[in-house]
């Protein structure tokens, strides 16, 4: 299974959200079965590493975002990852509208795993005050052993 992160630049929120849940599955034994990238609607960054805040806040707790580098989202991405999930619902909407019809993905809002169901969108951490990158990190980690927990029952259900 291959899953897709997608925001705006993919310098924030989306490159954490591959970071977090690549590391996950590394841990838990599962990234010979799912793997993760990322991307962003827009190419105001392509190539360009992480945001060095984002970069900094995974970095302490232990998630290496260093080797990453900015891209922007394709058509062939939907052909090419089963899941693709937006970080909110204004890129859910622009997925959507890009999605070729036919294709294999589903698209869906990341949150959308999320324990607290009420949320819908990870937050911009530029936005967020002093602890926006913080914030996303723990969007992002809680939704991602959701997530892990759905796709391990997807890839194994119960007899």
């Amino acid at each position: 299974m291959k899953i897709l992160f997608v925001c705006t630049g993919n310098i924030c929120r989306s490159p954490t959200a591959e970071g977090v849940f690549q590391y996950l599955l590394t841990d838990m034994g599962l990234d010979r079965a799912v793997t993760a990238d990322s991307a962003g609607t827009h190419g105001y960054h392509v190539g360009e590493a992480p945001d060095p805040r984002t970069v900094e806040t995974a970095a302490k707790r232990g998630y290496d975002l260093s080797a990453q580098k900015a891209r922007r989202v394709r058509t062939d991405d939907f052909e090419k990852f089963d899941l693709i999930l937006a970080m909110d619902r204004g890129h859910l909407s622009y997925l959507q509208a890009m999605q070729p019809h036919g294709s294999k993905a589903e698209v869906r809002l990341f949150l959308d795993f999320h324990p607290s169901k009420d949320l819908k969108d990870v937050p911009d951490p530029y936005y967020g005050g002093g602890r926006g990158f913080e914030d996303v990190l723990d969007m992002v980690e809680a939704a991602s052993i959701e997530l892990i927990g759905h796709l391990k029952a997807r890839m194994n259900p119960a007899p």
